[in-house]
């Protein structure tokens, strides 16, 4: 049976998955980091450099926020097809040159969370998105959006839902911070958790209680029968979307923004997700609502 995602008897917990250091190829380090991003508000931030699989535990400094370990994998999969993968997790034993598919193996032997990054920007079709079984994909990329408008990720995620309905959303930074690529805080996750620890973070993202923003606000989005009711940040338009075609809107009277929405959820589809988006053009996405065995 369908079990509705989002339990928020905890507290939101904004974080970052996709963050780059001086440890490959940031402009920052772990303490500069850090001291940045807390002052936007921010709990937790991932470190996911290029082949160096973190160790936050062997790092005595102390910060004002909780650093998760993590990786990027990038390299070639066996049809010549270029990825881009964030694992979030600890992982040991990963080096580049034991190629794409060893390395996604070894991440799920040791029960990583895979998320197809920036598929966009990295030339990737729709069927290199599901050939994986990736647990998620970046709906959102900031530095790729800034780069080349190659950011946006929701057609892959169509891709990935249509496949397999439970597939994740993450907007992300992939924060570099150097001259090249400045930007930052223009993609993010907000995780539903009992507290900010790595053990209930984690939990959080595998389960998928949590959302993805530039900018909107859930907060609460909660199932009432067969109808989902979210309250948010004010608002343009609200939709529940569904696959191909399917899917239901609201729209925003003129001066008066939508903080209150319901919809109806039908029975017959194999996924719903809701996205929302503010005056300035903004979205937000909710993962799919219910998780499927």
């Amino acid at each position: 049976m369908p079990t509705f995602r989002y339990a928020q008897e905890g507290h939101w917990y904004k974080g970052n998955t996709h963050i780059h250091s001086t440890a490959s190829d940031g402009g920052k380090n772990f303490g500069e980091l850090a001291q940045q991003y807390a002052r936007a508000g921010y709990h937790f931030l991932f470190r996911t450099d290029h082949w160096v699989a973190s160790d936050v535990s062997a790092d005595p400094q102390d910060y004002p926020l909780l650093w998760l370990d993590g990786v990027e994998l990038d390299g070639c999969d066996e049809t010549g097809a270029l990825f881009h993968i964030v694992a979030l997790g600890s992982f040991q034993g990963l080096q580049r040159e034991m190629g794409l598919q060893s390395a996604l193996a070894a991440v799920r032997e040791q029960n990583g969370l895979l998320i197809l990054a920036h598929p966009r920007w990295t030339g990737n079709s729709f069927a290199d998105a599901v050939r994986w079984n990736l647990d998620g994909v970046e709906v959102y990329n900031h530095v790729c959006q800034w780069l080349n408008a190659k950011g946006e990720g929701g057609a892959y995620w169509s891709a990935m839902l249509d496949h397999a309905p439970n597939t994740l959303a993450f907007a992300a930074d992939d924060a570099h911070l150097h001259a090249e690529e400045p930007g930052w805080n223009g993609g993010w996750i907000m995780v539903n958790a009992a507290e900010c620890s790595r053990e209930a973070i984690l939990a959080a993202l595998r389960a998928g209680n949590f959302y993805s923003s530039r900018g909107p606000e859930f907060h609460s989005i909660r199932l009432d029968g067969q109808s989902i009711t979210i309250d948010c940040s004010p608002v343009q338009f609200a939709w529940l979307v569904g696959p191909a075609y399917r899917g239901q809107r609201v729209t925003a009277p003129p001066d008066s923004p939508l903080t209150h929405v319901s919809f109806k959820i039908p029975r017959d589809w194999p996924y719903s997700y809701i996205e929302i988006e503010d005056a300035q053009g903004r979205r937000a996405w909710t993962n799919p609502l219910f998780a499927r065995e």
